[in-house]
């Protein structure tokens, strides 16, 4: 895929401390997949993996993203974080990043356990508790799927 140039470079985000903020800050990411020509486009929450520059997100075992991703494990995916309508002026604040990479279905059962974790460390205020009460049996992870969106490329811009 071709890199293309940013419009208004004036708003570009080129700060690699300000995006990995708006990874840390943010809950949400909208993940676009496509499988020939349908576009399928779906709104997850993740757990941002600094170290390993990867996301994480879990869901059902069986489903139409699945399905997606079996047939191209290329996405592009948008975290924003939305600073307000400027009432009167006809405009709007935020901050967003488009990312670029490989999603993949976690097989390994350690790598699942630590995905899971780092869903909680980044989504819950005592993680701890909901380890304890929903994931100590390990047929837990047999009943759920995590991916890993591996981050080739990001993109950041803003308007404040």
């Amino acid at each position: 895929m071709p890199k293309y140039h940013m419009h208004r470079k004036d708003r570009e985000i080129v700060d690699p401390s300000k995006k990995r903020d708006l990874f840390i800050k943010g809950n949400f990411a909208t993940i676009a997949l496509c499988r020939g020509d349908e576009p399928y486009l779906v709104t997850l929450n993740y757990g941002y993996d600094g170290t390993a520059q990867c996301l994480y997100f879990h869901c059902a075992r069986k489903g139409l993203k699945l399905d997606f991703l079996r047939q191209n494990p290329n996405v592009c995916a948008t975290i924003i974080e939305d600073l307000g309508y400027v009432d009167g002026q006809c405009d709007h604040k935020y901050r967003s990043v488009v990312i670029w990479g490989a999603m993949s279905i976690v097989k390994d059962p350690e790598e699942k356990r630590r995905g899971m974790n780092v869903l909680l460390e980044h989504l819950e205020r005592h993680p701890e508790e909901i380890r304890e009460k929903s994931l100590s049996k390990q047929d837990v992870y047999q009943k759920m799927a995590i991916l890993r969106l591996d981050i080739a490329r990001i993109c950041g811009k803003e308007h404040m």
